[in-house]
């Protein structure tokens, strides 16, 4: 089914919660960084950005910086600010926002930097990490391939959900997808693993699985809001947030698989950055700030207790 632009736009926009009316009166500022928060919030709807203006630079770790990025006193991001509640846009469409955005701007001043986030599509960044952007940060699942390209301080954890509409109209099963019209993002884990799955559906005789990649998670979400596949494959909290934002239109099918932790993306054997990010993360662990950050997005389930540099994992 092909729906005009206007109306996509406007399902995009539910998706990503920035755009809703109830929500959008909650406000922010201009400035990434600044929030009219004052306490942690469980809620999902709240849309503000947690003030993290009470976290100071650490000189001894920003100490560690390379000298090229402390002497530029910013540090540039690299995101996919279209996968809520992680990183998305505001109702101003073009302020970052989410607890990864949350969580970079308490890391910045930990090193003393002004945070930068700049918007990219998912599959551009790790390329770009060490000349475009200094870091990214993007719900990056660490994997052995991705580490390859470049280093990764682990910072969360999350599974991978699938969820179709209310009530499963199409009674599709989780395990056994084979022949069914699936939407996931590019270059994700998830569309690694759907590409598995269906290439052993073909072996055994099936049907390919029919999966829809898209460059933005709105329009992974949109194709299943609008009927053009029947289900869709994403980061557990993606899917639980897409869930509360689209009037529970939605529903989550079977149970998350293959917890994995998540990284922020540092420059092959950047060990001066790799090290800086890693112990001002772990700042942000031990002092409780991670903990509130994560809290205000009703992300929680996803804290680690331990930043670690290019961590073992089980792919």
């Amino acid at each position: 089914m092909k729906i005009s632009t206007s109306i996509k736009a406007a399902i995009s926009a539910t998706v990503s919660v920035a755009l809703l009316a109830a929500v959008a009166a909650c406000g922010t500022t201009d400035s990434s960084e600044s929030a009219s928060s004052g306490t942690a919030s469980s809620s999902a709807a709240d849309i503000r950005p947690y003030d993290v203006s009470s976290v100071q630079k650490d000189d001894a770790i920003a100490a560690l910086l390379p000298a090229s990025v402390a002497k530029s006193g910013t540090l540039t991001v690299g995101m996919d600010t279209s996968y809520a509640p992680a990183e998305f846009l505001d109702s101003d469409g073009k302020t970052p926002i989410g607890y990864d955005v949350d969580l970079l701007n308490a890391l910045s001043r930990v090193l003393g930097l002004k945070s930068n986030p700049e918007t990219a599509t998912f599959d551009s960044i790790i390329p770009s990490i060490g000349s475009k952007y200094d870091i990214g940060i993007s719900s990056f699942t660490i994997t052995n391939e991705r580490m390859k390209a470049v280093d990764f301080v682990s910072y969360f954890k999350a599974g991978m959900s699938y969820a179709v509409k209310k009530g499963n109209p199409q009674k599709i099963d989780a395990n056994n997808l084979c022949g069914v019209n699936l939407s996931v993002q590019t270059s994700t884990t998830e569309e690694e693993d759907i590409d598995a799955t269906s290439k052993k559906c073909v072996a055994d005789g099936k049907k390919a699985v029919n999966v829809l990649s898209y460059k933005q998670q709105t329009d992974v979400t949109t194709a299943l809001v609008t009927g053009k596949v029947d289900v869709l494959y994403v980061d557990s909290p993606v899917a639980g947030y897409a869930i509360r934002q689209t009037g529970d239109q939605l529903q989550t099918l079977g149970n998350d698989v293959g917890i994995a932790p998540q990284g922020v993306a540092v420059k092959k054997g950047d060990t001066a950055m790799a090290d800086a990010v890693q112990k001002a993360m772990q700042k942000l662990m031990d002092d409780g700030m991670y903990t509130k950050i994560l809290s205000h997005w009703g992300a929680q389930d996803g804290a680690i207790s331990k930043a670690e540099i290019n961590p073992a994992t089980s792919d």
